[in-house]
């Protein structure tokens, strides 16, 4: 009974969501895109997200070698 109503919920939230963000047109893409301002925000966001996930390998080899050596305290 559960499973149905979480499906349930899944699939109105879906519908909801789709019909709000289904647009024709943008008229601030459109804009930015006929002026070649989008290949700037686009190589922005590219940069962040390089920075995010070198970041997070950076964090991750990090914690692998503290674990480490508190394995071979122990």
């Amino acid at each position: 009974m559960i499973r149905k109503l979480t499906y349930l919920l899944f699939v109105f939230i879906l519908g909801c969501t789709s019909s709000i963000l289904a647009q024709d047109t943008v008229q601030m893409a459109d804009t930015m895109r006929s002026n070649g301002k989008i290949y700037v925000v686009v190589a922005v966001a590219a940069i962040v997200m390089t920075g995010i996930l070198v970041y997070l390998v950076y964090l991750d080899r990090k914690i692998s070698s503290i674990e480490k050596k508190i394995k071979q305290k122990t």
